[in-house]
């Protein structure tokens, strides 16, 4: 299992229950998750049940949701390099409404640039990047 982790770029993870700071990534879906307006409030009637809602929650996630991370576009956008053309497209649209209507921008228009990397635990990418090495 370790020697997998490292070939998929992924660290063990020995998290201590309820810290959030052991596993950034888990802690943060679980999170999104829970709070999502669909959740059930009254839970699952089965595990198949909970099973079809992940798959939903997946789909609208990387597919329909805007992350405010990566400049608000979709994972899948981004997964896919679709971010770029998306981007320009939203900077020429601030900009033709900034040239229509100067008065009201009193300065530029928003940063439309794309994203670099992206990290919930900026500090494991180098770690990470060492073990694919090692490998």
């Amino acid at each position: 299992l370790k020697a997998r982790l490292t070939e998929l770029g992924m660290l063990m993870s020995y998290s201590r229950p309820r810290v959030s700071n052991d596993n950034p990534y888990s802690e943060a879906l679980f999170r999104t998750v829970k709070y999502c307006p669909a959740w059930p409030s009254k839970g699952f009637k089965s595990l198949s049940a909970v099973r079809e809602w992940m798959l939903m929650f997946e789909q609208a996630y990387n597919e329909q949701h805007l992350h405010s991370g990566i400049q608000y576009v979709t994972p899948a956008e981004r997964h896919r390099g679709l971010d770029h053309a998306r981007l320009e497209q939203r900077k020429a649209v601030y900009e033709e409404a900034k040239r229509r209507h100067p008065r009201r921008w009193s300065g530029s228009t928003r940063n439309w640039a794309q994203t670099e990397s992206v990290s919930l635990n900026p500090g494991k990418v180098h770690e990470i990047e060492r073990n694919k090495q090692a490998a």
